[in-house]
């Protein structure tokens, strides 16, 4: 009985917290104390421990909890219940965006948005790039920082680029956003 306490504990608290694991505090502070699994202080050192482990928070004090109330079999109970509402939700929400994304008229808004996103992103790069090059002593100042244009890393980009066309067009597909990261980074140490 106490196993599915705590998974329809968790369950409800994972299904009814918006806003992350610190949003579950207090639901968390109420179930578990009023339950009698623990006192106030134990739990503020539960709390503590959690937020200064690696991983989730709320997975974290979910588990906690359930190995302190019923051992590991009760840390899993907990755990599955206060991810099983994310999990269900996201399956829900993936299930509908697939079918939102067959409609025609979603089609073609996406394909309309597109080009706007690119030219956007590309007025950046491009306002930014005349800017570092027509400022006198190549910087330019903003409110936070000043932004170096960096002939070093510019010729970097252009190597980047060029093996990028050059690849699509031999392999005819796009070259992983990955490979190129890792690219970009064995030349930044080969270099600086």
């Amino acid at each position: 009985m106490i196993f599915f306490e705590l998974f329809y504990t968790f369950f409800l608290i994972g299904l009814f917290t918006f806003g992350g694991g610190y949003a579950m505090i207090p639901m968390i502070s109420e179930q578990v104390v009023s339950k009698g699994w623990m006192d106030l202080e134990t739990l503020t050192n539960y709390i503590a421990i959690s937020e200064g482990t690696p991983g989730p928070f709320a997975i974290n004090i979910a588990t906690a909890i359930g190995n302190t109330v019923a051992g590991p079999f009760g840390a899993i109970c907990s755990t599955i219940g206060v991810v099983l509402p994310s999990f269900i939700i996201i399956l829900l929400v993936a299930w509908v965006f697939s079918k939102i994304l067959k409609n025609r008229f979603v089609k073609g808004a996406l394909n309309g948005v597109q080009p706007i996103v690119i030219a956007l992103i590309l007025s950046t790069a491009i306002t930014f790039l005349i800017k570092a090059i027509l400022f006198s002593g190549n910087a330019i100042t903003t409110n936070y920082n000043d932004i170096m244009f960096d002939k070093t890393s510019f010729a970097i980009l252009l190597i980047l680029f060029g093996f990028s066309f050059i690849y699509k067009k031999i392999k005819k597909k796009n070259l992983s956003a990955l490979i190129i990261l890792l690219l970009a980074a064995c030349l930044g140490m080969l270099v600086f």
